[in-house]
């Protein structure tokens, strides 16, 4: 199995945090796509639409010959619109995670960097169908850049905001998101009195139950474009 891995914001030690993870839970290639342009971290709306086109653009420069996308970015900038191209399936972090998360408790609490997700991931939420899920949404201030550059600095704030999410929002699981936030979950997990998931890990294992379940691919109107990469203006043509 080959996974295209592609994290959308222009911060390489972020992909291969998140690609080492997923190492530790398949044999699998994984070929890896870090943003070409863009935000380093994103945090903010217009940070995200611009994610979402380095995802597309990563996408058509690297998907031949692979058998699945992980997008692996909390939040799944782009998402729909990758799904709507990619001749594989594709799976996002924060899709994956969610999803995982409604088969471990009935009520989901979500806890990542940046304040300005909360509405982002609300609005998220809603679109995945899955409001009536939701017991509540707690940001920390550092962005999820901040938190990679010092996770310990973050696991306090973190944790408490994990507890919150189980002690006042009402929440019997909680998704720690980010793919900076890979691996602290499990050092979260024993001041949290309800399971800590994993975005990055919970997206992973969605991966690999999506890989080989492609089917036939949307036949899309041809677009001409003006300004992209060669390879992303050959897919939006419908060439391949």
């Amino acid at each position: 199995m080959r996974i295209l891995l592609i994290n959308p914001n222009t911060t390489p030690s972020v992909t291969e945090q998140a690609a080492a993870h997923v190492r530790r839970l398949v044999a699998a290639e994984i070929v890896t796509a870090t943003g070409r342009f863009g935000a380093r971290y994103i945090a903010s709306r217009a940070a995200a639409a611009i994610a979402g086109h380095a995802a597309l653009d990563a996408l058509a420069a690297n998907v031949t010959g692979c058998d699945v996308v992980y997008l692996a970015c909390f939040g799944d900038p782009g998402l729909l619109a990758l799904k709507e191209v990619s001749p594989v399936p594709v799976i996002g972090m924060a899709e994956g995670a969610l999803h995982l998360a409604c088969t471990r408790g009935r009520r989901i609490g979500i806890v990542t960097g940046g304040v300005l997700w909360k509405p982002m991931l609300t609005e998220f939420v809603a679109m995945l169908g899955l409001t009536e899920r939701l017991a509540g949404i707690r940001t920390v201030a550092p962005t999820g850049g901040e938190i990679a550059r010092n996770p310990d600095a973050a696991l306090d704030r973190l944790a408490a905001a994990c507890r919150d999410c189980a002690e006042i929002d009402g929440a019997d699981v909680v998704v720690l998101g980010g793919a900076a936030l890979a691996g602290l979950a499990e050092r979260v997990q024993p001041r949290v009195a309800v399971p800590v998931i994993c975005s990055v890990e919970a997206g992973a294992r969605a991966v690999i139950a999506a890989a080989g379940l492609a089917g036939a691919r949307p036949v899309l109107p041809a677009t001409e474009s003006v300004g992209l990469s060669d390879e992303l203006a050959r897919m939006l043509r419908a060439e391949g």
